[in-house]
């Protein structure tokens, strides 16, 4: 067979580039540690690989926004703790405002205490995350929700909004609660409607007013507000928004009052001429608690003897431990959701560890093996190419055409 110059030096050269080639591959899986680098090297292996990083990328994800929602939910835990803690100082400083041997200096100092209390308070609602984002204004991160008035009453000028973040494929945990949710929205502590006490001699007090028949809860026919009159002490009358009067006689201390599907108890024993009004009212703001007790204790002093004292005091300081409840149940809350948060934390890292693992058994290189075949394929190489230098040198090659 004859066998050309050209045909000699193609095969030669065609073969020592495919050895070089196979060499250089061998290179970089060593050098990176990788048995499947590229599709080429395993068509199926590559991707079920590709599906293992998908998934180990997304866990990283998650991860991520675990950090910041635990942040943030930690923030709204650690907040609302100091407020418990400010509303039970205030609590307190209500309890000695009520007794008899302080002095007006000393309600006076009493006061400034409970002002200070109220400072707190607002600084907690308008907490600020690691990012300078208002914790409780909902989607209006960058504006204070909560604004303070000359008269000690406060404003709420954010939005509900609920901001969340992604932590698992079907779990979103929040991030935030409202500012309305957490210091605006506390259930009224006797009921449906606060009490507003035009003449009250006696110290009657309501202890509870609720619509107990929404079917005959008529607020078109009998609008509020309902002003309640006691023209004798077993006797009374019922005057709607509109006017309408309903009489109601033979009461009873103790005894439930029942009006156009609305009850209300009341405390003590009423005296002729006793009127009070009930306004709808389902919601009391810490910061209007707050204002109330502010009032309270620097009223006292110059209230003298007046029994309506007594019961101004009473229902304060019932809604003080109403808004102290509420905010335990918005802190256990964000409880909650860090008790998620670390449920979804821990099955992350077992799945990271899963998909790791798989991962590793199907990308990683044996690099004994590969060492070896490596050592094996250069010393092929070497062999060719001193094959293809001794050959070429041969005389005969300079006569063959």
């Amino acid at each position: 067979m004859r066998v050309s110059t050209a045909q000699f030096y193609m095969q030669s050269s065609k073969q020592m580039s495919s050895q070089q080639s196979s060499l250089n591959e061998q290179v970089s899986h060593i050098s990176t540690g990788k048995r499947v680098v590229t599709a080429k090297d395993d068509a199926v292996a590559y991707g079920t690989l590709a599906g293992y990083k998908n998934d180990l990328a997304n866990i990283d994800k998650y991860q991520r926004n675990i950090i910041q929602a635990e942040n943030h939910n930690s923030l709204i835990d650690t907040s609302l703790s100091n407020a418990e803690d400010i509303m039970n100082e205030l609590r307190d400083l209500m309890l000695q405002a009520n007794n008899g041997v302080y002095s007006a200096d000393d309600l006076a100092s009493i006061g400034q205490q409970a002002s200070q209390a109220l400072q707190q308070i607002l600084d907690i609602a308008n907490t600020k995350d690691e990012s300078g984002s208002y914790a409780f204004a909902g989607y209006q991160i960058d504006d204070a929700p909560f604004v303070l008035q000359a008269d000690n009453s406060v404003t709420y000028r954010a939005d509900n909004g609920v901001r969340e973040l992604q932590i698992a494929k079907n779990v979103s945990i929040a991030t935030n609660q409202s500012g309305e949710k957490v210091f605006e929205k506390v259930p009224n502590a006797i009921g449906d409607f606060s009490a507003i006490y035009n003449i009250n001699t006696s110290g009657l007090g309501v202890e509870s007013a609720v619509v107990a028949d929404p079917s005959n809860y008529d607020r078109s026919a009998n609008p509020a507000d309902f002003t309640i009159n006691f023209t004798t002490a077993s006797d009374l009358t019922v005057t709607d928004g509109a006017g309408n009067v309903t009489n109601i006689s033979g009461y009873t201390a103790g005894q439930t009052i029942a009006f156009n599907g609305i009850e209300v108890k009341l405390s003590g024993n009423p005296l002729p001429g006793d009127s009070f009004t009930l306004t709808p009212e389902q919601n009391i703001g810490v910061f209007d608690t707050i204002k109330s007790a502010i009032d309270w204790i620097n009223n006292k002093a110059g209230a003298g003897e007046d029994p309506q004292v007594q019961v101004d005091f009473n229902q304060i300081l019932e809604q003080l431990s109403d808004s102290m409840n509420h905010l335990t149940s918005r802190r256990a809350e964000s409880g909650i959701n860090l008790q998620v948060i670390d449920r979804q934390k821990s099955n992350h890292l077992d799945t990271e560890l899963y998909l790791a693992s798989g991962r590793s058994s199907i990308e990683d290189l044996d690099i004994a093996a590969a060492i070896s075949t490596f050592e094996q394929s250069k010393v092929a190489l070497q062999a060719a190419q001193q094959t293809f230098t001794q050959v070429q040198g041969l005389n005969l090659f300079n006569y063959i055409r």
